[in-house]
């Protein structure tokens, strides 16, 4: 490689690569594994490159303009801030012919940049006389921008698909759900219930966050509509299947019981639509430097999360948010179970299918495993419903199955579509409803409470 060689990827090609990496989604997916800030000169370069790469590890979306500028109002040094708004600037305007070059010729710029630090570091090890640290470094160089990892080689590596820790998962309180996702929900995914108004979503978040605490993992479960207090009330009647509503009961109990489990729970209640992922993240964060890392989180519920992208549609705010939620799974490694409505023409059909996700249906597209929680009114006073597979990642969909529910205890118990349900399981509840009847006043109550409190708060 020649000296001419070694500068043709300067100032103007680095532009350009920026430029490529800002406007097309799919180049920066190609090439993130391999790309690195230390390959440009230029600080205000250095800095977009940090900031993408940054962003698509959380996000696995390429940043836009209006959130670089927001990072862009940190940089302290005004110098420095005037640079790269002027790269920036230049990135934007780009040709497409530019680019197409740019795409052709990145492996072979990796490739010249690490050439270039390898032989500038090459120079103590000559006069150290260390030549086998020469030659280490050049063909690191030379290797550069190439992905060692070819990929999972089929025919060799059986062993490693059947390995017992291939997938991390932690099992939800329902059998037939735990086959279906062969164990549970795994670290990385995203898991979403949706239901009707009033049917026991928010239940049967609290039964799977107490199952999972059952088991010994840690759980951050965060509110957005309920109070921290009450949410840890629903979790103490699923403990120890008192209702909740029982309360001098509930407290007795729960005083018994609680010490006793092996995991940890963390209620954390933030306002409708003050709250961010970057919120949730944060908290999560800084409960880990608490000494409490969090193992399962749930957010009760997404759509009520506030979007970083203001000033948009609210399909395109919703999608964000999601798009967000599944980024932090998968940065953080752990499973996140959420919750979420269905539409108009979904609360009332006997079951819920995929079609009728409020707000997007790309919702679907995002979550690794969704289904639907169906109870309608004759539901509620039976306690009954049915649990629809909308989508499943790790296997089969659209089954459905029949459920009991008692709403004063979070306790589900999932059984085979059309099997017969025997009538003694869950009395006296499920036979009078006078339980369900009596928590469902309770949360109306309750959370009536909670608005009058909110609503001197914001007078004051």
């Amino acid at each position: 490689m020649t000296l001419t060689n070694l500068n043709q990827y300067g100032t103007e090609f680095q532009i350009k690569v920026l430029s490529s990496l800002l406007t097309h989604k799919g180049f920066l997916t190609n090439i993130h594994d391999i790309i690195s800030d230390e390959y440009f000169e230029n600080s205000a370069h250095k800095w977009a490159i940090k900031e993408i790469l940054n962003y698509y590890d959380k996000y696995h979306t390429t940043p836009t303009l209006d959130i670089l500028k927001v990072e862009l109002q940190k940089v302290d040094n005004d110098v420095l801030q005037l640079s790269i708004k002027e790269q920036l600037k230049k990135a934007y305007v780009a040709s497409d012919d530019d680019l197409k070059y740019v795409q052709e010729e990145f492996t072979n710029f990796c490739r010249n940049q690490q050439l270039k630090k390898a032989l500038m570091s090459s120079v103590d090890l000559l006069k150290a006389g260390d030549f086998e640290g020469v030659r280490f470094l050049v063909d690191g160089a030379l290797k550069a921008g190439q992905d060692k990892n070819v990929g999972h080689e089929y025919i060799k590596e059986i062993e490693q698909r059947y390995r017992e820790n291939s997938r991390t998962t932690i099992s939800t309180p329902w059998d037939k759900i735990n086959d279906l996702l062969q164990g549970g929900l795994g670290n990385g995914d995203f898991g979403l219930i949706f239901g009707n108004p009033g049917g026991g979503k928010s239940w049967s978040l609290v039964a799977l966050g107490g199952h999972a605490i059952k088991l010994g993992y840690n759980v951050i479960h965060y509110t957005l509509e309920l109070g921290e207090e009450y949410v840890g009330k629903r979790y103490d009647a699923f403990f120890t299947q008192i209702p909740v509503n029982k309360e001098s009961q509930l407290k007795e109990q729960a005083e018994k019981v609680v010490p006793e489990l092996p995991g940890k729970l963390i209620i954390k209640e933030f306002p409708t639509g003050r709250a961010t992922m970057s919120t949730i993240e944060s908290h999560i964060n800084k409960v880990e430097g608490l000494g409490v890392k969090a193992d399962l989180v749930i957010i009760d519920y997404v759509d009520l999360l506030s979007s970083r992208r203001k000033n948009r549609e609210r399909k395109e705010e919703i999608d964000d948010i999601y798009g967000s939620t599944k980024g932090l799974a998968r940065e953080l490694d752990i499973p996140i179970w959420s919750v979420s409505q269905v539409n108009r023409a979904g609360a009332k059909d006997e079951i819920i299918e995929g079609d009728k996700a409020a707000g997007s249906y790309d919702k679907l597209m995002i979550t690794d495993f969704a289904m639907s929680l169906s109870r309608k009114k004759e539901d509620k006073l039976k306690g009954t419903g049915r649990l629809h597979i909308m989508k499943n990642r790790y296997g089969m969909d659209g089954i459905t199955y029949t459920l009991k529910a008692d709403t004063s205890t979070g306790r589900f118990e999932v059984f085979h579509y059309n099997t017969d349900i025997e009538e003694e399981t869950f009395a006296p509840a499920v036979k009078s409803n006078k339980f369900d009847v009596d928590v469902d006043r309770y949360d109306k109550n309750s959370m009536a409470e909670k608005y009058n409190l909110l609503s001197s708060e914001i007078k004051e």
